[in-house]
Parts: structure tokens; C-alpha cells; sequence
């Protein structure tokens, strides 16, 4: 057998066939492959591909939602909202050319008075993070720039200006230091449960009661779907969402005491901070710091040497809030805490007679009397009454030599040396010093000495490593003022509705039970009257012609070259208080001089006394 030599066909070998077969095989589950994936897309998924296509020509326009009301416990508004025009870019519809870009930023910039630099790093950075919404450039331009950037719209293209609704303070630098700022949500935010809803460019609030009640100020924004042309240019509403408003808060401050507080702390021209409180329920009626500060300049954002100006310790730090957060020695008012911790422990009781001779030596040091006075041979309530130091000293000097910490427990319970729990951020700790706090400095050489009996008998008259703040000292008297229940102190009252309806009562954390005897209230209460109203107290001449008696302490806190700082906690009226104030001033002076006249003042606005009654003559600083 032969081929015939014109017969050119390829011999099909059995390996060639299996080789084509494979190679067949192989096109075949890929057309399968390419076949089934054009009708997952085409016909699976086509109603969804298409709903994003028409996505891709509607934007969704943020309406934002105003925030919720803040008022006083009588309705007074203290925060309100104000509407303000703010101008934004749309990224998408500026010039791709550089260049071009760069020339609309520059006209901007002249135009808004911003660096076109940080204009265009601002564009960048929010158009990363959120493609296709507007980047505000500015916020709250006057009218005259409006109309300017509407007249040359060809020269801003993609330039557009929306209404905003901003934070108005009414009252302005009143209660500045409990309302707190807005700022726009940050990433670490949006992780967190409670600003669930709310997306990046959303305004929170980031301290004050504007944090602490966000979930409750902060309304629901709302939407316009807004169909737009390839170029991005709106072409007409699709469907609007109406935004929610953020609900009423109502707050258990008074205007009126708060005004009054503020004024009478500014009348001194130094920095202090006051508190006042209901000392049978924690309702804070007035908490407020002096410098303050006018809070609707946060409210369009600052410049960042505004905001270090308001931080600045020489400009006396406006932004601190030296009633919750300050850190003082509280002179003789912890005499409170000494008498409380030595009759509960049995060093004392009210009958007990200590001899005040002017001072007394403690291992080489001598400590004295205010004024080098004696004072003679006292009781507690006596001791009180003049503000015996060298009392306090030997009370100071027995809790020591017992051991057990007596005083610094007992301050602990009365609620110093840890946070009140009250509903205002960034209140602060305080420190009440222990022979362990100090021994460990020591150790570490962080402090020159040791533990010594002379830090309790300083303790005791509230002088030395002491810290503590007028919110702190508060909370200790009006534990005692209401016979034993320590309160958390709490702003916020209840929820509201835009018409005043009640949504939701807001309930103060627990309050403990101190046994605190009967006898141990009535002597340190007669003691403090003494103190305001009979002859040789420390503050009866201050009160002298006030219409109600009230029983209230004066101290003097040294702080080396800072000057004497002046404190004042009394309560009111004295057979039942309904409220006790605790007034600091720094570089005050005595008590009498500075804070106890102060203390007069809130406590003539909460109970509504006026004229020459309620301002009386002593210590008064010049109108």
C-alpha cells in the first residue's frame, strides 16, 4: 500500500485528536463560562445595573435637620438656631484642567478671604471621602458676597450656595460653659453605636451638653433627589425628604441664677467658678466659670488663633471650666469633711473642748491661725463659728496618729478625690492625698519626702496636695444639708417636643446612704449658722441684713505666689435648704472678701430678693 503523491491531507494520528479534543473542550467552558456570565448580567442582575445607571443621574442633596432647643427649667431659650448661607463646590463640575482649576480656587479665595492652597486641600481631601457631595468652603458669608458669586456664576463653575442652620446663643457669654461646641463627626465617631445614621460632613456635638445629649438634639437630615445631565448639571427634582427636627432639651438650670453668677463672679476681674444645687435632688440650678467666653463664635468655625487665645492661661484660659475641671486647695470649707470624718470615727463629738492657742508645732513645724489670733478653749460648733485652725490641726494630727485614713475616706464618701458623675463632660477627679499616694512619689523621686503627720494636719484645714473643685465641694455639703444622701448632680431635666410635650424624663445616677448621725448634722449645721449669722463668724458680716439665715463656711486656700484664693459653700435657708452654692475665686483674698459676697448675690436671685438686700455692703468690690 502507498499514498499517491498528489494526496496531501494530514494523517489525524490518535495523539493529534486527543490533543484537539482538550483544545475543543477548553473554548467550550470558556464560551460557557463568557455565555453564562453575559446572562447573570443581563438578565439576573439587569433590573440592578439599570436602578445604578439611573443612580449615576440623580444626586441626593443633604437637607440638613436643625438641631433641638436648649432651655432653662422656666422655658427661657438659652440655644436656638439661626439660618446662615454657607458656600460649597461641587468637585465633579470644576475645570479638569490643572491649571484652569487653579485659577478658579485663587478667584475663590480672594472672594471668601481663604488660602486657595488650603482651599484646594480641603476640595481633595473631602471629594476622597465623599465623591459627589458638595464640600463647603465656607460657612455664614454675608449677603453682598452671595449675590457677587451669583452675578459671575461663569467665573465659579460648580460654586453653589445652600441655607445651613447654625448654633445661635442668645444670651451670649451666659452658660457658655455648659453648652459646648458642635463639630463635624469624625471617623473614630461614626464606629460608634450612638451616632448610628449619621455620615461623614454631619454635624455633632463634641463637648458640653451638646455631646452628652446629641442623640436627643441631633435631628434626622433629610434629602433631595435631583436629577443631573452627564455633565452633572441639575435638570430637575425627582422627590424631596423632609428633615426632622432634633427634640427639646430642658435643662434644670435658672437664667436667672445663672446670670447672676456669672455677673457676680466677672464683678471680681479674675478667674473662679461657682456651682449651684439643689441639695435634696442634684438639679444643678447655675454651674459657671469666669473668664467666659461667647459661644457663637464657634459656631461658623474658628480660626486656630482664636481658639489658642481662648485656651491661652495669660488670656486667663476662657475655655476651662474652673467649676468642674479646676484643681484648688479648698482652704477652711473642708473643715466640713474634717468634723464629719472625726465625729462619725469617734475621735470627737460635739461637747469635745480642744484648746486653740494660737498655733501648734508638729515635728519641728509650727502651724497657725490665720492672723496669729487664739481663739481659747472650743467646741466644735465654736471651732466652726471663727474658723479655728489650730482646732482642725489637732482633729488632723488624732486622725493620723489613729491610722485608717479616717479623713480621706470620709472625703472620698462626701464625693472628693473621684468624679461627681455629673452630666457634663470633662469634669475632673481631684486628688485627696493618702500617706500611699505620697510614699509612692517618694519612691519614684518624684516628691523631696516621705508621708509625715504635718500632711494630715494640713489636710484637715484643706491646705497642702489637696485638689478639689466647687462642684465637688458642693456635693460633700449637700450631703450634709440633707442629712446623709450624697446626689449625683444632674443638668438635664427631661425631653420635649417643639410644643413642650414631655417625651422623656431624664433620671440623675443613684444616690448613696451615708450613716451619718443625726447629732453629726445638727452640730456641723449650728456651727456653719453661727459662722454667717452671730457675732465673730466669719461671714456675719457679709450676711448681716439678708432676709433668710443661712449657714455657710469661708476658706482660704494659700497657693504660694499665686495669692490667697477665696471660697465661699454655704447653704439655704438653714432650718431646710433648698439650695447650696460653692463660690472660688482665685487671687480673691479671704472668703469674706471675695466669695462670700459673690454667694450672696446667687443666692438673692434664686430666692428673688432685690435692692439693698440682696447685695449688702461687706466685702463688696466697686461697681
Amino acid at each position: 500500500m502507498y499514498l499517491p503523491t498528489g494526496d496531501r491531507r494530514m494523517v489525524v494520528t490518535p495523539q493529534l485528536a486527543l490533543r484537539v479534543a482538550i483544545l475543543g473542550g477548553i473554548a467550550l467552558v470558556l464560551f460557557a463560562v463568557i455565555f453564562f456570565r453575559l446572562w447573570y448580567l443581563q438578565v439576573l442582575s439587569g433590573d440592578k445595573y439599570l436602578a445604578e445607571a439611573n443612580d449615576n443621574r440623580v444626586r441626593e442633596v443633604k437637607v440638613e435637620a436643625p438641631r433641638g432647643r436648649i432651655v432653662d427649667r422656666n422655658g427661657t431659650v438659652l440655644v436656638d438656631n439661626r439660618l446662615a448661607l454657607v458656600v460649597q463646590v461641587q468637585p465633579e463640575q470644576l475645570p479638569e484642567d490643572p491649571v484652569r482649576r487653579a485659577r478658579v480656587t485663587r478667584r475663590l479665595g480672594r472672594v471668601l478671604n481663604r488660602n486657595p492652597r488650603a482651599l484646594r486641600r480641603k476640595i481633595r481631601r473631602e471629594a476622597r471621602q465623599l465623591p459627589f457631595s458638595p464640600v463647603t468652603l465656607k460657612t455664614d458669608v454675608s449677603l453682598t458676597t452671595v449675590l457677587y458669586l451669583q452675578e459671575n456664576q461663569s467665573r465659579f463653575p460648580g460654586v453653589e450656595v445652600e441655607r445651613v442652620f447654625l448654633r445661635k446663643y442668645p444670651h451670649e457669654a451666659v452658660g457658655a460653659h455648659l453648652f459646648g461646641q458642635l463639630g463635624e463627626v469624625t471617623e473614630d465617631q461614626l464606629d460608634r453605636p450612638r451616632y448610628s445614621g449619621v455620615a461623614l460632613g454631619d454635624r455633632v456635638g463634641q463637648s458640653g451638653i451638646e455631646l452628652q445629649y446629641d442623640r436627643y438634639l441631633r435631628g434626622r437630615n433629610g434629602a433631595s433627589r435631583i436629577q443631573v445631565d452627564a455633565r452633572g448639571l441639575p435638570k430637575g427634582e425627582l422627590s424631596v425628604r423632609d428633615p426632622r427636627p432634633g427634640k427639646r432639651l430642658r435643662l434644670s438650670i435658672d437664667f436667672g441664677v445663672q446670670k447672676a453668677g456669672q455677673a457676680a463672679l466677672a464683678r471680681y476681674g479674675k478667674p473662679g467658678g461657682f456651682v449651684a444645687m439643689d441639695p435634696r435632688s442634684g438639679e444643678v440650678i447655675g454651674l459657671g466659670s469666669n473668664p467666659s467666653y461667647d459661644p457663637n463664635v464657634f459656631a461658623k468655625g474658628i480660626s486656630s488663633a482664636v481658639y489658642q487665645r481662648l485656651q491661652d492661661p495669660d488670656n486667663g484660659a476662657p475655655l476651662a471650666n474652673r467649676a468642674t475641671q479646676g484643681l484648688y486647695p479648698t482652704g477652711s470649707t473642708y473643715k466640713l469633711i474634717t468634723a464629719v470624718a472625726g465625729l462619725e470615727s469617734g475621735l470627737i463629738s460635739p461637747a469635745t473642748v480642744l484648746f486653740d492657742g494660737g498655733s501648734l508645732t508638729v515635728g519641728g513645724v509650727t502651724f497657725r491661725n490665720a492672723g496669729n489670733v487664739s481663739h481659747g478653749a472650743v467646741a466644735l460648733p465654736r471651732a466652726l463659728q471663727v474658723s479655728s485652725d489650730v482646732y482642725f490641726y489637732r482633729v488632723g494630727l488624732m486622725a493620723d496618729q489613729k491610722g485608717g485614713e479616717v479623713i480621706q475616706k470620709w472625703a472620698g464618701r462626701l464625693g472628693l478625690g473621684h468624679t461627681t458623675g455629673i452630666d457634663l463632660p470633662g469634669e475632673g477627679a481631684g486628688l485627696v492625698p493618702t500617706p500611699e499616694w505620697r510614699n509612692r512619689l517618694f519612691r519614684r523621686n518624684l516628691t523631696e519626702r516621705p508621708w509625715s503627720s504635718g500632711d494630715n494636719v494640713n489636710l484637715a484645714v484643706g491646705q497642702g496636695d489637696l485638689q478639689a473643685n466647687p462642684l465637688q465641694m458642693a456635693v460633700a455639703y449637700s450631703a450634709v444639708a440633707n442629712g446623709g444622701r450624697v446626689v449625683t448632680p444632674h443638668i438635664g431635666l427631661r425631653v420635649e417636643d417643639n410644643e413642650g410635650r414631655i417625651l422623656q424624663q431624664i433620671e440623675p445616677g443613684a444616690r448613696r446612704r451615708l450613716d451619718l448621725s443625726a447629732s453629726t448634722r445638727n452640730s456641723i449645721m449650728q456651727g456653719l449658722r453661727a459662722a454667717a449669722n452671730e457675732s465673730g463668724g466669719t461671714s456675719t458680716p457679709v450676711f448681716e441684713g439678708f432676709p433668710i439665715t443661712v449657714a455657710g463656711k469661708t476658706g482660704t486656700a494659700e497657693r504660694g505666689a499665686q495669692g490667697d484664693q477665696s471660697w465661699y459653700v454655704v447653704a439655704a435657708p438653714y432650718d431646710d435648704p433648698r439650695i447650696v452654692v460653692a463660690v472660688t475665686i482665685e487671687r480673691g483674698g479671704f472668703g469674706a472678701e471675695a466669695a462670700a459676697p459673690a454667694a450672696r448675690r446667687i443666692l438673692a436671685a434664686h430666692f428673688g430678693i432685690k435692692g439693698k438686700k440682696a447685695i449688702g455692703t461687706a466685702g463688696e468690690a466697686p461697681d
